[in-house]
């Protein structure tokens, strides 16, 4: 098969295009590009792809610190001159050893180059400059780290004493059993001896016969009569909101990153020592930091250690197997369960509340059907008492003979 014959293009088809479409610029070793800056009279050179040293150069606008400052702020660990973001920014903009050997072969007036080759240099002129700004990272941050690690230690092992200590906790748990053993009696589960920690939270699924009660309803009124000094109980468990909050994961995580920054510490102030004078200063600091750093970190790792301990405590606590129901799981429930209790509450009383002004109301009704019904009474007994006395005001007729006057009758005899 013969493929079409192209046309031959002349120079003068060639004119229809831009010459500066078919630019070609030498590439640098690495696939780096050597450009000068896009604006038309700048005479600035860039060795840093184009869009890395974009991003350097909007990044060193948020700092506002000459480079040369920047680098002193950074070996004297000053941590009112950078905060953590601008440190973790400058971390994600040290240069490759690709873009090192780059820099270094350059050979022309270093003030010609652009602002992210003069921050790079800077940062080069500094012994393993992206360690040392780790180690500032690690070191701004460290005591909101352990601050927030050993308060949220704290409250794990809080909630545990709190949990098991609580005397009204326990019970409400023993009261549940026997509501249990009693809506189950004559089964097989009639005379249990605990009940499943989940099982809290099936209270509001069973109801009565006529649906208007749940079983969780039912023991806040039982606890209302007979027992309600343990209606407060969720006073005992002042941390167990906030215990759902933490992940013991979580937690574990923390502390290995913890003794893991420090861990970076100790190296980075071992290989420091042989910097020579640019790193004098920031390993005398670097030092003072270490020694009270290990202490809180000792301090720390024996809190947590205790704090395992305490979770399973818990968890045994119930009856549970800290395997198949974890500390989370616990309190959670718990937290759960105190809400659907205290709601519960709150609804019997609003019934009662209720149920009292029902009474009273119809009790006012009662109150002024009697009132009128008296009022009535007393009308009538004034109507009566009014026909009586106008039946007195009558005259009594008197007997017709009543009319003539008797007449003496003369006799017919005369004188």
């Amino acid at each position: 098969m013969k493929l079409p014959r192209l046309q031959s293009l002349t120079c003068q088809n060639w004119k229809i295009f831009s010459p500066q479409l078919f630019r070609i610029q030498m590439g640098a070793p690495g696939g780096k590009s050597n450009r000068r800056a896009s604006g038309p009279k700048s005479d600035k050179v860039q060795l840093i792809e184009l869009r890395r040293a974009y991003n350097c150069e909007i990044m060193l606008t948020k700092v506002k610190i000459p480079l040369p400052d920047l680098m002193s702020s950074v070996l004297v660990l000053d941590d009112s001159a950078l905060d953590v973001d601008q440190v973790d920014n400058l971390i994600k903009f040290c240069p490759t050893k690709e873009e090192m050997e780059l820099l270094k072969g350059y050979n022309g007036n270093k003030e010609n180059l652009g602002k992210c080759e003069q921050f790079f240099l800077e940062l080069m002129k500094v012994p393993r400059v992206e360690s040392k700004l780790r180690v500032f990272s690690f070191k701004i941050q460290f005591l909101s780290q352990v601050s927030d690690l050993r308060n949220n230690l704290n409250v794990v092992n809080s909630v545990s004493e709190e949990i098991r200590n609580s005397a009204k906790l326990k019970r409400i748990m023993q009261t549940i059993l026997s509501l249990g053993n009693a809506l189950n009696h004559g089964t097989a589960r009639g005379s249990a001896i605990g009940f499943r920690l989940d099982s809290l939270l099936k209270l509001t699924d069973t109801r009565a016969r006529n649906n208007k009660m749940t079983l969780m309803h039912y023991l806040c009124k039982v606890l209302a009569e007979k027992l309600p000094e343990l209606l407060d109980f969720p006073k005992d468990l002042v941390s167990l909101e906030a215990s759902t909050k933490i992940q013991l994961k979580f937690l574990a995580e923390e502390m290995q990153a913890i003794s893991k920054g420090l861990e970076k510490v100790v190296q980075e102030l071992t290989a420091s020592e042989n910097d020579g004078p640019v790193s004098e200063i920031f390993s005398k600091i670097l030092k003072e930091f270490l020694v009270s750093a290990e202490a809180e970190v000792r301090s720390l790792a024996s809190l947590y250690s205790g704090v395992g301990r305490n979770a399973d405590a818990l968890v045994l606590y119930f009856g549970e197997d800290p395997a198949r129901c974890p500390f989370e799981q616990v309190v959670s429930t718990l937290l759960n369960f105190v809400r659907m209790f205290v709601r519960a509450h709150g609804e019997n009383c609003k019934q009662l509340e209720f149920q009292k002004k029902q009474a009273q109301k119809e009790a006012e009704n009662e109150k002024m059907k009697m009132g009128a019904s008296k009022l009535e009474s007393e009308h009538l007994n004034e109507l009566e008492k009014k026909k009586a006395n106008e039946k007195k005001k009558i005259v009594t007729p008197r007997k017709e003979s009543d009319h003539f006057i008797q007449t003496p009758i003369k006799s017919g005899n005369t004188t």
